[in-house]
């Protein structure tokens, strides 16, 4: 047997598309957010998550890639219902903005989908003096979850159906610095490693989603929050490496992902019945996974909340 076909307890496998394990399911009545939905895998999930019925918003940087990509779904979706709205994760002014604008709409929210990211970019600051990938994979996420969560638990409340929050990490969590989180030196250029900084703000994801669920449940909120790792997908985010890109875009295709496998494990713990109550867990190929050890350290995962405050308040 092909390997990557080899399924996994809950019967999806590597190879699984998102639409294989969504199939049969209705999200009929609820309400997500998916960031970076204009290009890639979150194109994809937006795309599948309306195909069962999910009203989904799109929370781009353009607006222009997002109206084609919502075209693209009614299009093909006529009945769906997608609106495409502005977020710029390096800007919290933009992520405050995006926050207020879609609590206005007073639509209730039951998933969140923290996907958008950037990946070994040269060193640079975003608008907030802040590392840019740090800022954009986790930062800028951790500040819309805190601006949208009173929403989230409303929504759970009142409708008692379970929120789910899904971070979209990267087994590249596992590259991150030696001391897992560089807290006094976030904005070191001097020590910067591109790929060392990505897996921390992969790490900061996985850390992020394990100290919600452990808050959700202290504080008896029906609300579920997960990490996942997506596979080794072509997608442009490698731009900023254009050898490994176009190695990537050839020979890559023999062991990468296509993009509606990418999705799968997003689709899958967002939606799947098997995830319900499975919370501050991680996931890859649609199936339950190990993250590192410093991913399940739950006195980092304190430290990076109190660090993740100071920095958006």
């Amino acid at each position: 047997m092909w390997p990557f076909s080899r399924k996994g307890a809950s019967g999806f496998s590597w190879s699984s598309t998102a639409e294989e394990v969504t199939e049969g399911l209705d999200g009929g009545g609820l309400t997500a957010v998916v960031t970076g939905a204009s290009s890639g895998i979150g194109a994809e999930t937006a795309r599948v998550l309306a195909l069962r019925g999910v009203r989904v918003v799109m929370a781009v940087r353009n607006l222009s890639s997002g109206a084609t990509v919502k075209d693209s779904i009614l299009k093909e979706i006529p009945s769906a219902e997608v609106d495409v709205m502005e977020l710029d994760l390096t800007s919290m002014a933009s992520v405050r903005k995006f926050a207020s604008e879609f609590n206005s709409l007073n639509l209730p929210l039951n998933i969140l989908i923290n996907n958008a990211g950037v990946m070994a970019t040269p060193f640079s600051l975003s608008q907030d003096g802040i590392e840019l990938q740090f800022a954009t994979n986790h930062v800028g996420h951790f500040l819309l979850t805190y601006l949208l969560l009173d929403n989230m638990k409303n929504a759970s409340r009142t409708s008692r159906i379970e929120g789910r929050i899904v971070n979209v990490s990267s087994e590249g969590h596992r590259f991150a610095y030696s001391e897992g989180i560089r807290f006094d030196k976030i904005n070191d250029q001097s020590g910067y490693n591109g790929i060392g900084a990505y897996g921390q703000s992969k790490l900061a994801n996985i850390l992020h989603a394990n100290e919600l669920a452990k808050c959700f449940k202290e504080e008896k909120v029906e609300i579920i929050a997960n990490s996942l790792h997506p596979g080794s997908i072509i997608t442009n985010l490698l731009r900023y490496h254009s050898f490994i890109d176009v190695i990537a875009r050839t020979l890559g295709k023999l062991v990468l992902k296509n993009v509606q496998q990418g999705a799968a494990t997003t689709c899958y713990v967002a939606l799947h019945p098997q995830v319900k109550e499975v919370s501050g867990r991680y996931f890859c190929d649609s199936n339950l996974a190990e993250p590192s050890s410093k991913a399940k350290d739950v006195d980092l995962a304190k430290k990076l909340w109190d660090f993740s405050v100071d920095l958006v308040s």
